[in-house]
This record gives C-alpha cells, sequence and structure tokens, in this order.
C-alpha cells in the first residue's frame, strides 16, 4: 500500500527536528560556548572584565589594528585590480577574452597560506628578485640584498601578506562586479548618453550606484576572510595579529577565558563592520525596474587598445601566479640550489619522493583523507537531508534548516573553529558520558570526531547548494508516482531520485573533499599532536623544520594544487553554469 501522507509527515518533521538538533549542537553551541566563555569568571559569573583586558592589552590591540588594516588594504588593493578589469570585460570584446578571463581565476586553486612559501622564496634577502636585481647591476650581487619581508607594523611582512591575500582573494570580487555589471540594463546608458553625459559622468552617476550591492557584496567577503586569516601571517612570521594571537592562545584556554574574549572581539567587529558597510551602502544604492531587458552590444577593441587590454588581463594573472611558480619550483630544487639565483641552480624530484616517504608528510596525507573522506559523508548525506526536505518537502520551516546550512560561509573559519575548541572543554565532553571522545587541548587529545565535524559543517553550503540545484530542476513527478505505487520515501529516494541528481550530489561531495583536504583554520587550531596532523598543519611543521623540510612542503603544496585543479575542474563540467550558484553566499 502506498505509504500515507500523515505518516510521510511525521517521519519528514522527526527528520527535520533531528537535522536542526545536529545543526544547534555542532555550529550554533559552539559559537555560543565561546561567546560565555569570555564572559564568565571561574566561579561561573558573568563579568566584562575579560574583554576589557582585551582592550587595556597594547600588544592586543596592536594585533587588532594590524589585522584591520590588512583586512583594508587587502580589500583596496583586489578593488583597485578587479574594478577596471571587470569594467573592462563587461563592456568590451578584446582578443583572448575567454582564455584570459577564465585564467584570471587561476589563485583561487591554491591556499593563501601555502602561497606564502612560494613568495617567501621569490622576495626573501637571498631570493629570486634580489638574485635578478643584482644581475642587472641595480644592487651588489656580493652582498646581502633587500630584505623585502622584513619587520611588521607597515613593513615587509604586513606588505607581504596583503599582497598575497589580494592575489588569492581578487577573484572573488571579481566575478561579484562582473556579475553585477551584467545586471544592468543598457538602456540606461544610453540614455544617460543622449543627454549628453561624458563616459566619466555615465560610470560615476549611472554604472557605479547600481553596481554598489554587487562591489560590497565581494568586498565583505574579501574583508572578513582577510581580517580572520591564520595561515598567511603565521607563514610570514608576522604575529601581531589577531588571528594568530588568538591561535597561540590556545595553550591557555583550559585555564585563562581572555583567548575566549579575544575571539568575541574579533567576531563582534567582523559582523559590526559588516552590516555598518551594509547598512551605508544600502541608502546610497539605486534600484532598476528591469534588468538588462536589452542585450548589450560589446564593441570590439582592435589593434594596439585590443592589446593594451589583454595585456592587463594577462599582467595580473602573471602577477597572480607568482607563488605557484615559487611553490613549484620551490618543491623541484635540492636544498641550497636556489639561492641568490633567479632560478634553481638544480633539479629534483627527491622532494616528491621525500613526501611519501617522510613520516610526517605520508602521516598527513593518510590522516586528510581519513578525515575528508568522513567528512565528505556525513555533509552529504546531512546536505542531502536537508535539501530534500527543503526543495522538495516544502517542508514548514524549512528555512531554519536553508539559512543554518548557509550560516558557516558568514562566520568567520577561525572563529568556528576556536568554537569547537570551547565546545571540547564543556559538559559533555569534560565530565560527562563523552569524557575522553574527543579532546583537543588536554594531555592526551583525540580531535578526530570533532575536526571531522568541523569539516563537515564548514563544507555543507557546497554540497546543500549543489544537491538544491539539482532537485530544483527535476520533477517532482516521478517520486510521486512511485509513491503512489506503493514504494516508500526511502525506496523513491533510492531508485528515483538520487539516480537523477546523482551529478549534482558528486559534485558537491568532491568540492567537500577537497576543501576538507585543504582546509586551514580547523586543521591549524584543531590538530595539536603529530599523530593528528592534517596535511596543511603538515605543510605548515614542515616548513618550519631545517633541512629539506621547506622543500617537502613546497612538494605537498603542489600536490594541493593538483587536488584542487582537479576536483573544481571535474564539479565545473557536471555543474555547467550552476557551478557559480554554489559559491552565492
Amino acid at each position: 500500500m502506498p505509504q500515507a501522507p500523515r505518516a510521510r509527515d511525521v517521519y519528514r518533521y522527526g527528520l527535520f527536528g533531528l537535522l536542526l538538533a545536529v545543526l544547534l549542537a555542532f555550529l550554533i553551541w559552539p559559537m555560543l560556548l565561546t561567546i560565555n566563555g569570555g564572559f564568565r569568571e571561574a566561579d561561573g559569573s558573568f563579568t566584562f572584565r575579560h574583554v576589557q583586558s582585551v582592550f587595556a592589552d597594547p600588544v592586543w590591540m596592536a594585533g587588532l589594528g594590524n589585522s584591520l588594516l590588512i583586512a583594508t588594504c587587502t580589500t583596496a588593493v583586489c578593488l583597485a585590480f578587479t574594478l577596471p578589469l571587470a569594467l573592462l570585460a563587461s563592456r568590451y570584446d578584446f582578443p583572448g577574452k575567454a582564455i584570459v578571463s577564465a585564467v584570471l581565476l587561476v589563485p583561487l586553486i591554491l591556499p593563501p597560506f601555502v602561497g606564502a612559501i612560494g613568495m617567501r622564496a621569490i622576495l626573501g634577502r637571498f631570493g629570486a628578485i634580489n638574485a635578478l636585481l643584482g644581475q642587472l647591476g641595480i644592487i651588489d650581487p656580493h652582498r646581502p640584498g633587500i630584505d623585502f619581508l622584513a619587520g611588521e607594523g607597515f613593513g615587509g611582512r604586513f606588505w607581504g601578506v596583503v599582497l598575497i591575500e589580494s592575489l588569492h582573494l581578487y577573484p572573488v570580487l571579481y566575478l561579484n562586479i562582473v556579475a553585477a555589471m551584467a545586471n544592468i540594463d543598457p538602456a540606461l546608458d544610453e540614455a544617460a548618453l543622449g543627454l549628453g553625459a561624458g563616459r566619466w559622468r555615465r560610470f560615476t552617476q549611472v554604472m557605479l550606484p547600481l553596481i554598489v550591492p554587487g562591489v560590497f557584496a565581494g568586498a565583505t567577503i574579501v574583508f572578513i576572510w582577510s581580517l580572520t586569516e591564520l595561515g598567511t601571517p603565521l607563514m610570514f612570521d608576522f604575529y601581531t595579529v589577531t588571528p594568530v594571537q588568538i591561535y597561540y592562545g590556545l595553550n591557555e584556554v583550559a585555564d585563562n577565558p581572555r583567548p575566549f574574549a579575544l575571539v568575541i572581539v574579533l567576531l563582534v567587529v567582523a559582523v559590526g563592520l559588516y552590516f555598518l558597510g551594509r547598512f551605508a551602502f544600502a541608502r546610497r544604492a539605486y534600484e532598476m525596474q528591469s534588468k538588462a531587458s536589452i542585450a548589450a552590444v560589446t564593441p570590439r577593441l582592435r589593434g594596439v587598445k585590443g592589446l593594451a587590454v589583454t595585456c592587463l588581463f594577462l599582467g595580473l594573472t602573471s602577477l597572480a601566479v607568482l607563488p605557484h611558480i615559487g611553490v613549484v619550483l620551490s618543491s623541484f630544487s635540492p636544498p641550497g640550489s636556489w639561492y641568490r639565483s633567479a632560478l634553481p641552480q638544480a633539479w629534483t624530484i627527491a622532494h616528491y619522493e621525500g613526501a611519501l616517504k617522510h613520516p610526517l608528510a605520508m602521516g598527513s596525507i593518510r590522516n586528510s583523507l581519513g578525515y575528508a573522506a568522513a567528512a565528505m559523508s556525513l555533509s552529504v548525506a546531512l546536505g542531502m537531508a536537508i535539501s530534500y526536505l527543503v526543495v522538495r518537502a516544502k517542508i514548514r520551516g524549512g528555512w531554519i534548516l536553508d539559512g543554518l546550512a548557509m550560516l558557516p560561509l558568514a562566520v568567520p573559519g577561525l572563529v568556528l573553529a576556536f568554537g569547537y575548541v570551547a565546545m571540547s572543554l564543556a559538559w559533555p565532553f569534560k565530565g560527562g558520558p563523552l569524557d575522553g571522545w574527543a579532546d583537543i587541548v588536554g594531555p592526551t587529545p583525540n580531535p578526530i570526531p570533532i575536526l571531522v565535524v568541523a569539516y563537515a559543517v564548514r563544507r555543507l553550503p557546497y554540497v546543500v547548494r549543489s544537491i538544491s540545484a539539482g532537485l530544483e530542476q527535476t520533477s517532482g513527478q516521478l517520486e510521486e508516482a512511485a509513491l503512489n505505487l506503493g514504494a516508500s520515501t526511502a525506496m523513491a529516494l533510492r531508485r528515483v531520485v538520487i539516480p537523477l541528481i546523482m551529478a549534482n550530489v558528486i559534485a558537491g561531495a568532491i568540492l567537500a573533499f577537497s576543501f576538507a583536504m585543504l582546509e586551514v583554520s580547523d586543521s591549524l587550531v584543531l590538530a595539536q599532536k603529530e599523530r593528528h596532523y592534517p596535511i596543511t598543519k603538515a605543510i605548515f611543521e614542515l616548513f618550519n623544520r631545517l633541512g629539506d623540510g621547506p622543500f617537502i612542503a613546497s612538494a605537498m603544496g603542489v600536490w594541493a594544487m593538483v587536488l584542487l585543479t582537479t576536483t573544481l575542474a571535474g564539479a565545473s563540467l557536471m555543474l555547467g553554469k550552476r557551478m557559480g550558484a554554489i559559491f552565492r553566499a
């Protein structure tokens, strides 16, 4: 007999309750514990003292100031890079436009803290740039060169972090601006032209106000990402920034609530600036009655003008791939062969062999494969259930699940990672039935369950978006027919729905797997013992070891690039134009 509608509703709402409990327990609760930890004394009483101590500590305030400056400068540099190029790409055709526009997104395949390895080899006192300057006679080749990465404050380390993060994040801003410009109705520009407005006036008074929401959306992501970025400052030995101070405060959290207070300040600053900017820009934004109701005619730039625009795109891409080139060259150079020379003087594949034999490298690869596979399975199971209830079942209150599933896109990764540390210090993990089941900072830690959950929750938005896109484009009539013929909901899902959206499930799964393999904040914060290190934590530790450690780390970084490139290409082939929806907050 067909399953009764009322029985189906009972199962669906039961699943809704279970999913809501999971998201509250592993997403909302860790953040609330962090906030609570910063406002509690040892006896449990409420206090503002710890938060006030953050503002009274000159070192921590200097770190917060540096973090805000890094985020501001990174956002400004990205905007300076992308706004002119997005304007050219949306208004004109030029030679090789499709190719250079695609290549412009290459920086997304390399985590910025891995790219820092390549930039140190290029910009160091005895690096490639100084060697090239010596060969050109600009500096004395027999004396130490310019240390581009010396000093904190506004010194080389500061600008090194800004450069790396800008070269990694500018595609996010570029994609948002191009999408905003594509929605502008060309009739508005034509009307302004007919009224005698010049090119600059049309841009500042017509186009710019209309693209403000898109610019702000991309700039917000860049700002919050660079404000809370942990790995890049660590790789540049830039310690006076809030994320690094939080990272080193992990050793105190069991007995000292001040690191929790610092996390609260970072969270409030990030969210507060976001809403302040949104309010300010929302008041200045303009709306159109129609979006691109007339197809825009893009003139073709030929000759010198077309070549000049193509060179602008290629120039930025060439600058952006410098970290990638540096990592690849480091991975093939024997120790000491890339010293005071523009290129390595010898080549080897021993570092790739070493990565397969080195206990830390090989152990971290095995760990990451296990963590990522488990996180992928958990994320797909949660994502499938949430997407089905929200899109297909259209359950009442489904927007709550959808909103919670998307929340990790808005919460800084470092804040969420610290929340899991707080969770491991609370009941039931301390003094409760799960005591010893998951521990981060204890004498015998076991971070594996929390690492898997953290990876799964952080990548859940990609899976939900991917599967939801498939369900939205698949008719529900076939499922209803199966149910009417007596199939249970589980059988209809297994035999009808899942086969129809399998490409979306696989795409979401490989994205979850690859991004979990290369997760930085959770890996650096939650894995404190070498036997538990994932690949990104191993890259960081190897880079700081003498001998061939930095070169093995570079080889592992190249593997990371290949992995992410392959998985993103595979997901793009499966999803086609729907790929962009996965990354829309």
